[in-house]
């Protein structure tokens, strides 16, 4: 009981109360895997304790055409959006969806073979990187406002990473051997993508494309982890994880040296969430297989 109610005060003191949430504070961890998201205040611990949001592929239904919960599963990624009211999710399993954190409603939806990962654009776009697949390898564009339909589609071999860089109005997109920077130009409804340059990875199997700041990426690959340096356009080891396999997913700040991520201890998935500066475990957490970690800017 008296657990219960410090854990109400902490909760009251950082605004927000579980499951009630509107938007997602800053510094919040955005947890996902097989059927569910969940969202842990890192100030009330490190396991299923500090959990104040939850969603799973099941509210869908009867929000989006019969099947989708069947092609989100399992969640591949899960990036705050919307000024952090909202999330962005993709699944391997063949679907892209927005959902709101205040009312958990899905608003957007599409069919996006093997999707690993996405980005909105300007405009109410979404960008999304499809990975191997008979009918993905490419990255695709969608209208929030036109569930499903394909705007613009370029192939992308082993798609895995789409960020929009806002300071450049640049989207970026990792392949299995590449990364690409596109410009984009619009004419009423329609949506082109300009590739405007292409740099061969220092090592292949390109899986992370997760920005430090505006002037760099995190990236990684099957055997490394790289700093990418956009106004030099050159690649270094990345010394916090340099030499470490299987990274599924990296949140570094370059303002604070504070670093979030995720590796596949058990195949591709995890059983925990790993942090430096400070450094943290948190584990004990209500998803099965555990692939990919968010921070809230």
């Amino acid at each position: 009981m008296i657990l219960l109610f410090l854990v109400a005060i902490l909760l009251a003191d950082t605004g927000v109360s579980a499951q009630q949430l509107t938007t997602i504070p800053k510094g919040f961890l955005i947890i996902c895997g097989d059927r569910d998201v969940i969202i842990l205040n890192p100030d009330l611990g490190s396991d299923s304790s500090a959990i104040v949001w939850r969603w799973s592929i099941n509210e869908s239904k009867g929000q989006t055409p019969d099947n989708y919960q069947k092609w989100l599963y399992p969640l591949d990624d899960c990036k705050p959006i919307d000024r952090n009211r909202s999330l962005l999710l993709t699944s391997s399993g063949g679907a892209t969806c927005i959902v709101n954190i205040k009312n958990r409603k899905v608003t957007f939806y599409a069919r996006t073979p093997m999707a690993h990962s996405a980005d909105v654009l300007p405009g109410r776009l979404v960008a999304v990187a499809n990975s191997t697949n008979p009918k993905g390898n490419s990255l695709e564009i969608y209208n929030r406002n036109k569930p499903e339909m394909v705007l613009f589609r370029d192939s992308l071999y082993s798609g895995h990473g789409a960020v929009w860089n806002s300071k450049r109005n640049l989207l970026y997109a990792l392949g299995f051997k590449e990364l690409r920077a596109y410009k984009m130009s619009r004419k009423k409804d329609a949506v082109h993508l300009t590739l405007v340059n292409k740099y061969e990875l220092p090592d292949e199997g390109g899986h992370e494309l997760s920005p430090a700041d505006e002037d760099r990426f995190i990236i990684t690959t099957h055997n490394n982890v790289f700093v990418f340096d956009i106004p030099t356009e050159t690649f270094s080891v990345f010394k916090m994880l340099e030499g470490v396999k299987n990274l599924k997913s990296v949140n570094y700040s370059s303002r604070t040296q504070y670093l979030v991520y995720t590796r596949g201890e058990e195949s591709w998935w995890t059983h925990h969430v790993r942090s430096m500066n400070p450094e943290r475990v948190f584990t004990n957490l209500p998803i099965e297989r555990i692939y990919k970690v968010r921070v809230a800017r």
